[in-house]
């Protein structure tokens, strides 16, 4: 009976992680712990930082049955082997590689999202479109990197500051890449006040971030109605690749500006945008598996993506500098920083820098309209890439 006991014992410990981790292994769960810090201490990104940290901690503790990568590797899924023998997150994956969360995600967003200040102020279209430049540029750096066409595309979006886009464009293109390109995404859009400042100030005079804009003109709710829809079947007709992305955002809008389903958009709004983050978060963060992510590939991706969105402000900013000169200085080229669609950080980043040469300009609703045009942006140009190497 003891020696029973001894070998149940010693069974127990040789199948524990304990007796099967390796030092790769630790290093992600350290950084899933730093990821989590961040999220915590810092308050960068939390509602997904934190689920992303804690599925990438999940997914590299050895022997847990949680999450299997290999699964998902390759041109098909067999749909019988994940149901059958997969773990809980494989299950929950599914959303991932079928593509479900990202544009559940964009619906949400479209019931918080107002389009008014891109509506009366149409030009911000065009600085949301100049933001877009780092994800082209990127595309280009990365194939000199000796990336291909698909990881290219992935590594290249990261500089839309779009984390639903990026996941949607990845998980098609280059899933094996989707641990690191998700956690460079998050943690870059994250770092928003960090990295842009920095950027729009050498770019930009204290004269020209001075400038006070003339204030928007009022928009009528039939506008606001009628935005989404013309929107969705310009943009859809012409890059039918982003009508997931794009048919949800406008629908999750039109919902939110007829004021005829308030049950459907308080839903939205809360509990669906807060199921679907944590199954996207935590998912996400498990393809981040040790041997999928410390490879030398994942320092050209976190190199690239930082790249990728400094350039795309730098693209914004520069546009807004030309609008300002075309203007007669009516402009302010910082709101242009704002075309990168980290909603509203990246606005409210324009509104703080611009207060520190003048704590009485308001910034935040001109920025508002580039930001907003940013999130159609980035969608389009990720509905190019799909439509090129999808």
């Amino acid at each position: 009976m003891f020696e029973v006991l001894i070998d149940s014992v010693k069974n127990i410990a040789l199948a524990s992680g304990f007796a099967n981790v390796n030092w790769q292994q630790l290093v992600m769960i350290v950084i899933s712990c730093a990821l989590a810090y961040l999220a915590i201490a810092k308050g960068y990104e939390p509602l997904l930082l934190l689920p992303i940290a804690f599925g990438m901690m999940l997914t590299n503790i050895p022997n847990n049955g949680l999450f299997h990568m290999e699964f998902y590797i390759g041109n098909s899924i067999d749909y019988g082997t994940v149901l059958h023998d997969g773990g809980l997150l494989d299950i929950l994956y599914l959303g991932v590689k079928l593509g479900l969360y990202p544009p559940l995600i964009f619906l949400g967003i479209g019931t918080m999202t107002d389009f008014g200040p891109l509506i009366a102020n149409p030009k911000s279209f065009l600085l949301g479109a100049a933001a877009q430049l780092g994800i082209f540029i990127a595309f280009i750096g990365a194939l000199l990197l000796g990336f291909t066409p698909e990881e290219a595309s992935s590594i290249g979006i990261i500089g839309g500051a779009d984390g639903p886009t990026a996941i949607l464009v990845t998980k098609t293109l280059a899933p094996h890449l989707l641990g690191s390109i998700a956690v460079a995404a998050y943690s870059y859009m994250a770092l928003v006040p960090v990295i842009q400042p920095p950027i729009m100030k050498a770019l930009t005079t204290k004269k020209e971030r001075a400038v006070r804009m003339d204030t928007l003109r009022p928009v009528s709710r039939t506008e606001k109605i009628v935005f989404p829809i013309v929107v969705t079947l310009v943009v859809c007709f012409l890059v039918p690749d982003a009508t997931p992305l794009i048919g949800m955002l406008m629908l999750g809008n039109l919902m939110k500006e007829s004021g005829v389903v308030d049950r459907l958009v308080k839903t939205a709004q809360n509990e669906l945008m807060n199921i679907i983050t944590i199954c996207l978060g935590v998912t996400v963060g498990a393809t981040a598996r040790y041997d999928y992510f410390l490879t030398a590939k994942t320092l050209g991706i976190l190199f690239m993506g930082l790249a990728a969105f400094c350039i795309g402000t730098a693209g914004g900013v520069l546009l807004g500098k030309l609008m300002y000169v075309l203007s007669g200085g009516k402009i302010n080229p910082l709101i242009g920083s704002a075309g990168v669609s980290a909603v509203p950080m990246a606005a409210r980043v324009s509104q703080k820098v611009g207060s520190e040469e003048d704590p009485t300009n308001f910034l935040l609703m001109h920025a508002m309209g580039p930001n907003v045009a940013g999130v159609i942006g980035s969608a389009v140009a990720a509905g190019v890439l799909l439509s090129i190497y999808g």
